[in-house]
């Protein structure tokens, strides 16, 4: 059926079907015609629009529609589009099984890309693997990449925790740093707590105590005590989203800051923007993307602008650029392969290098590893932010390295 009065223009019958007849696309005159699009590019991208990971959802979205956008505008796959088919998994492992088994049984999503927890990713990267369907993870996990949970369909473009926590450790531990830790009590607190565990001990620092705390917890103050008690150097605070904003503004509201150093395995942009100036100064942690990178690598100042000009002159966040660089190096491998066959965009995605918005990246061979540089970056004082979107410095930037990872063979990936 052809649209008519579209916002392209309207176009006659009378005149398409001449257009067509030229060129030898009618079988005989009479014969009914109906025009068909090229089918498009489906990508389905399961992430928690609601709950506490809402806001670095939404920012994965826009970042995500940017690279969609941008591979449109340039003709897509020899005129086939891309269209993102966003669904909300509500942070739940069950929801987001059904929600990726209906994107791909019911929408025929060709990719899918998204998740934003450590057990969710998980979920869909079992219903992907069963399907065959390639799936990019966009948050952070170790398991995904042990040979137990990984297959030849799943890559992962996010940081993970063995990477984020050894260049932490690297840049605020030293020998003998007595170190208290105060998790979240389920995936991502407990592979944040090992990873920093593991390069305290390589680097000699000393563990004061731990404490798990619920998911989602409002209330930390019957923890608070208990950590001063420890009498550390440094407060590790390993948890995510809105857990983040509360625990560091309990911490400081008791006094942890001025006796102890904060760090984060990853400082967050929105939880930075929630918990204030004041409350996060002085926190150290890492991020796989700041907005200031522009500075000095040029793909940055480039997704930056992209970004500006798509949303108000709004800048995208960390989280924010994962959704865009996933989505980007798919894409990517999408018109490399000349098809959406999973088979040969697997190939074009394994032999891929990209710099879409921080330097080089690629995929490493044995467990789809994104290898990525690693930001670390401090919370500035208020009086030092130069307009709202100021918030960090940038102390240090990890270069990408197959040595950062844990070991294909550790990971149970045999040769």
């Amino acid at each position: 059926m052809i649209e008519q009065g579209s916002r392209h223009g309207s176009v006659s019958r009378r005149t398409l079907v001449r257009g067509l007849a030229a060129t030898g696309a009618l079988a005989g005159i009479g014969m009914p015609f109906v025009a068909r699009a090229a089918e498009p590019i489906r990508i389905g991208f399961p992430t928690p629009v609601t709950g506490p990971f809402g806001a670095e959802a939404k920012d994965q979205i826009r970042s995500a529609e940017l690279a969609v956008k941008q591979f449109n505008e340039t003709g897509g796959l020899n005129g086939r589009m891309a269209e993102l088919l966003v669904r909300d998994d509500k942070l739940n492992p069950g929801e987001a099984a059904t929600r990726t088994l209906e994107l791909i049984e019911k929408d025929k999503a060709h990719f899918i890309v998204g998740a934003l927890s450590s057990a969710v990713q998980l979920s869909v990267n079992e219903i992907t693997r069963s399907r065959k369907v390639l799936y990019v993870s966009i948050s952070q996990s170790d398991t995904i990449n042990e040979a137990k949970d990984f297959s030849r369909y799943t890559f992962h473009e996010a940081l993970n925790p063995h990477m984020t926590t050894a260049a932490v450790a690297k840049h605020t531990f030293k020998k003998g740093t007595r170190v208290a830790y105060l998790a979240a009590d389920y995936a991502y607190g407990h592979e944040m707590l090992r990873g920093f565990k593991r390069a305290a001990a390589a680097i000699g620092a000393e563990t004061a105590g731990e404490i798990l705390h619920p998911f989602g917890a409002p209330d930390y103050s019957t923890f608070m005590p208990r950590l001063r008690s420890m009498r550390p150097d440094i407060l590790c605070i390993c948890n995510f989203g809105r857990d983040q904003a509360n625990s560091i503004k309990q911490a400081n509201d008791f006094g942890l800051k001025k006796a102890a150093r904060i760090v984060v395995p990853v400082l967050l942009h929105n939880q930075r923007l929630a918990g204030g100036a004041d409350a996060f100064e002085g926190v150290v942690g890492a991020s796989n993307y700041y907005w200031r990178l522009e500075e000095t690598v040029p793909s940055a100042k480039a997704f930056n602008d992209a970004f500006r000009a798509a949303y108000a002159n709004a800048i995208p966040t960390d989280y924010g650029a994962y959704g865009y660089t996933a989505v980007r190096s798919l894409l990517m491998a999408v018109k490399a392969a000349g098809d959406t066959d999973t088979d040969k965009v697997i190939a074009a995605l394994e032999g891929l290098t990209y710099d879409v918005a921080k330097g080089p990246e690629r995929y490493r061979a044995c467990d789809h590893q994104a290898i990525q540089s690693v930001l670390i970056t401090e919370s500035r004082k208020k009086s030092e932010m130069q307009g709202e979107a100021d918030l960090f410095r940038i102390l240090d930037v990890e270069a990408g390295s197959e040595a950062a990872l844990r070991t294909c063979d550790e990971l149970g990936h045999r040769a």
